[in-house]
């Protein structure tokens, strides 16, 4: 099922003396909105109403039933439309045709905000801004059909139900024994050929045997076939705690590392938190993600995001491969995992989740430097950041999840249509 969004026009009657003017062509105005939203949009399902009054809201809202969300079109002054259709709830563009809807706007926008309804305001002379506001309404819904499998012995119900509150994000807890059995039951020969392409495709190959390469692929074809049966685009492990008690055939890490090159999504330690946020992240922007152990180096003012599984294809499935080496796992040097060197010279942003707040964090910087060193996890990113308020603002837990390109804007209005509060870290 696609994604249903309900445009509506709210103006007065053309004889009322208001903004634009008395007498103003409503109805070619919308005719143009129509024609521009139908090409700019062609994949969502676009319903049009008009509203003059309050009361006309809320016969659109039981007219045209179940929606993704909404977009106001304020054409004129003073219908008191915008802040009707924000009361159902769901997410609300408010627009605001220039010199049409411009007081109105500003001040319902001040009160539904007051009131803490998910509603994005455009006011801005490029239609492009209202388009990409609504496109807003699809990455939510998209977001709201993901399902997440958790591969774990924990207890993780309240974390699960927190997610599916606040993002609509379905939780699968899957048992490490179900895991292992698909895993020996996953073909040598498939493991053996992904190994190779592994190895083959690697700068190089530093501490793990091929055996040990090809059991990692087999840990893939065992998280992937997981992922096909249940429908699910993200699978996370409790690796860390599996693996170190025996309870877990191989690392998967490289597994991981092949499906956020694909597409997918393989977040590490059983993390649902950053697991969500790599799943926001792949729907607004198309791109993998990688969640790290941030290292603070205040004198050059860098935060180094380190981990030992991260993509190669940052720029999405569709886009270039960086060089990456094969190392083992760092702490306990065993298994096999990813030191991906990493692009540079480029805008990177970095968000965590709070799914029980309701909240996100958010920070930006630039990639410098690829860090080589043995201590701690293999693939270390060094970005330039404005460390020092980073570090005075930081709060809930280690772990944050990096993309590349400066999406900060994005997460902050894609935060607004979802009713989350956004903390910027580097403020």
């Amino acid at each position: 099922m696609g994604c249903r969004v309900c445009v509506v026009f709210s103006h007065r009657s053309p004889e009322t003396p208001t903004w634009p003017y008395k007498g103003y062509d409503y109805e070619a105005r919308k005719e143009a909105i129509k024609s521009s939203l139908r090409e700019a949009l062609p994949g969502l399902d676009l319903v049009f109403r008009t509203a003059m009054s309050p009361g006309d809201a809320e016969r659109v809202v039981k007219e045209v039933g179940d929606v993704d969300g909404y977009a106001v079109f304020m054409l004129g002054a003073w219908a008191g439309v915008g802040y009707a259709i924000a009361r159902t709830g769901k997410p609300t563009v408010l627009v605001d045709d220039l010199y049409g809807g411009s007081g109105e706007l500003i001040l319902t926008y001040a009160r539904v905000k007051s009131e803490g309804l998910p509603v994005l305001p455009v006011a801005s002379s490029r239609f492009e801004d209202a388009v990409k506001a609504i496109r807003l309404i699809e990455v939510i819904s998209s977001i709201r059909r993901s399902k997440i499998i958790v591969v774990t012995d924990g207890d993780v119900s309240k974390s699960a139900e927190a997610i599916k509150e606040s993002l609509g994000i379905e939780v699968l807890k899957v048992s490490p024994d179900k895991l292992n059995r698909y895993y020996r039951e996953a073909s040598l020969e498939e493991a053996e050929k992904w190994a190779d392409k592994w190895i083959s495709e690697a700068l190089r190959v530093v501490e793990p045997s091929r055996d040990e390469i090809v059991k990692a692929g087999r840990m893939y074809l065992a998280m992937k076939r997981l992922l096909m049966e249940e429908n699910a685009s993200a699978i996370t492990v409790d690796c860390l705690t599996l693996v170190y008690s025996g309870r877990l055939e191989a690392y998967p890490c490289l597994g991981f590392f092949q499906l956020n090159n694909e597409g997918f999504i393989g977040a590490c330690e059983a993390d649902l938190n950053s697991t969500a946020a790599m799943l926001i992240i792949k729907h607004l922007t198309g791109e993998p993600s990688f969640i790290s152990d941030p290292v603070f180096d205040l004198s050059k003012g860098w935060i180094i995001y380190a981990h030992c599984v991260a993509p190669s294809r940052v720029y999405g499935p569709g886009g270039g491969s960086n060089p990456y080496i094969i190392r083992s796992h760092a702490e306990d040097r065993r298994g096999a995992s990813i030191q991906s060197l990493m692009p540079l010279g480029e805008e990177v942003t970095t968000i965590q989740v709070n799914p029980f707040e309701k909240a996100m964090t958010v920070h930006t910087g630039r990639a410098v430097a690829n860090i080589d060193d043995e201590k701690a996890c293999r693939t270390k990113l060094a970005v330039e950041v404005k460390a020092d308020r980073i570090l005075e603002n930081w709060r809930w837990g280690w772990h944050r999840v990096t993309f590349y390109g400066n999406w900060a804007k994005e997460v902050k209005n894609l935060a607004k249509l979802m009713g989350f509060k956004v903390y910027q870290e580097d403020l």
